[in-house]
Order: structure tokens, then sequence, then C-alpha cells
């Protein structure tokens, strides 16, 4: 018997990665302070999140100041775009099973 959550990447078994993920999937990039609205976490916490997704190569970091401000953006790469759309394959396939 096959088993039904091999596809499944352990690396977006966390809700905040899978959120981080499913903005940047629809966004070209998106800052620091508007992932933490959007998913209502603390600054740290989404700050480990995002060093997790960036050690494995599936999010892209862009600094540059917006006048005198710091901002900082993300972005996903092709690598996590194509890992993160395999992982909801899995999941898909997952749901459709008996």
């Amino acid at each position: 018997m096959k088993d039904i959550i091999s596809g499944l990447d352990k690396v977006f078994e966390s809700r905040v990665r899978l959120g981080i993920m499913s903005i940047l999937m629809v966004n070209d990039s998106y800052d620091f302070n508007s992932l933490k609205a959007a998913l209502g976490v603390t600054d740290g916490n989404l700050a480990s999140h995002l060093r997790a997704l960036e050690e494995n190569m599936l999010i892209r970091v862009s600094k540059k100041f917006i006048g005198k401000k710091p901002n900082t953006s993300y972005a996903a790469t092709e690598n996590g775009e194509k890992l993160f759309r395999d992982h909801l394959r899995a999941l898909e396939e997952i749901i459709r099973s008996k």
C-alpha cells in the first residue's frame, strides 16, 4: 500500500510556513510587516519561520530603504514554488483518496 503522506514536505508542516508560502505564491513579493499583519504572528515567530524557508532556499530576501526606513521583502524562489505546488498536490491526493 502506498504511503499517502510520502509526498508531503516536512518544511511546510507549520501553519505559519503554509501561510507565508500561500501569500508569496500569489504575490511577486511581500514585506515583513505585511506578512506579520496578514498572519497575525509576532516578529520573532515570523522571523524564525522566514529563516527556515530561506535556509531551505524556498524564499529570497530583499532588503532596501524606503526613505530612511529599512524594508525587508520576501519572494518565493522557483524551487520554492515547485516544492510548494508538489506539497499542495500531495494534499489533494490525500483528500481524494478513499
